[in-house]
């Protein structure tokens, strides 16, 4: 036997022979590999038709006119042109939607993180009061709560019946512009179950002998809630602030329904997605419209990588070293 034969095989030659050999490889692998595809058509079919589709026509509308009626008709960037620099209520939009984001968003991380502490000191019935903080989150984005919290906040509700009981007379909270989108907050806030059974179940895995070598060394609650709580439940205060982000940049039923679909009084309740249906199916501005949706895609995009780009520096991971 010559040399050349008695070589044993290299191991790249060995990791093709191996490669060459792998299930996806056999005709046993092949059928198993169509037969996955088959059970998968029917959702790849309705993603193509449903999402993919409509995105790409959407983004064709964005640079058309288009009123639902007759054919789209190309107009380049003139959708944009006409957004970015003569329309004031696109402004006045983007300014009531990113107010509602900024005041809206911290109070409701702040809201359901302390609800969540609270509930997490071992207090009895904790089940019970667990599926009633929950229950707003289920019912807070829905049209009978938002037109019941229109009566609320109304002239003759509950919250001037409370008030007059002090001598405080403010009339329709609702229907004064410096306070009309504060009552959308509070019922953004109501609906903080969601983040709250998040956070509980973080501060339930946060090892008790954590807190209990902090108190050895002297730290007090406040130094034990900012060196040990709030490291620990970083990752779910980042996953529940891009949640809470997004959703709120995308409300939408509570403002038309308190606003009666107009926005207001004064554009104060006049948000982005509000706007953006007055002119796609109030107007017949479907172009714009569609440009308009695809600079919030656009926006989205860019805050959540913003997001993601600060996390580096204040999420910390429990397998960090």
């Amino acid at each position: 036997m010559s040399a050349t034969e008695s070589r044993a095989p290299t191991p790249l030659a060995r990791s093709e022979n191996r490669a060459a050999d792998t299930p996806a490889r056999t005709p046993r692998g092949r059928s198993e590999n169509r037969a996955a595809y088959a059970f998968l058509s029917p959702w790849l079919v309705g993603m193509a038709v449903f999402t993919i589709g409509p995105m790409i026509f959407s983004l064709y509308l964005a640079f058309t006119r288009y009123d639902l009626i007759s054919s789209p008709e190309w107009i380049g960037l003139d959708n944009f042109r006409h957004m970015f620099t003569t329309d004031p209520r696109y402004f006045s939009s983007v300014e009531v939607t990113l107010t509602y984001v900024v005041v809206s968003v911290p109070v409701l991380l702040v809201v359901s993180l302390a609800l969540a502490m609270v509930l997490n000191r071992g207090m009895r019935f904790l089940s019970g009061y667990r599926a009633l903080f929950y229950m707003p989150s289920l019912i807070g984005g829905s049209v009978a709560v938002a037109a019941l919290w229109r009566q609320v906040f109304g002239e003759e509700g509950i919250v001037n019946e409370a008030l007059a009981l002090v001598g405080i007379d403010h009339g329709s909270w609702v229907g004064d512009p410096d306070s009309a989108l504060y009552t959308i907050v509070v019922l953004q806030v109501w609906a903080f179950g969601s983040a709250m059974v998040i956070f509980l179940a973080g501060l339930r895995q946060i090892p008790r002998e954590l807190y209990d070598a902090a108190a050895v060394d002297g730290a007090g609650p406040a130094r034990r809630f900012r060196s040990i709580t709030l490291p620990m439940l970083s990752p779910l205060i980042f996953f529940n602030l891009l949640l809470s982000v997004v959703n709120a940049f995308q409300a939408f039923t509570t403002a038309y329904v308190v606003s009666n679909g107009s926005g207001g009084p004064s554009d104060s309740t006049l948000f982005y997605t509000l706007y953006l249906y007055e002119q796609g199916f109030a107007q017949l501005n479907m172009g714009y419209a569609a440009a308009m949706a695809w600079v919030l895609v656009l926006g989205l995009a860019v805050f959540t990588g913003l997001l993601f780009l600060s996390s580096r520096y204040w999420v910390h991971y429990g397998d960090e070293r």
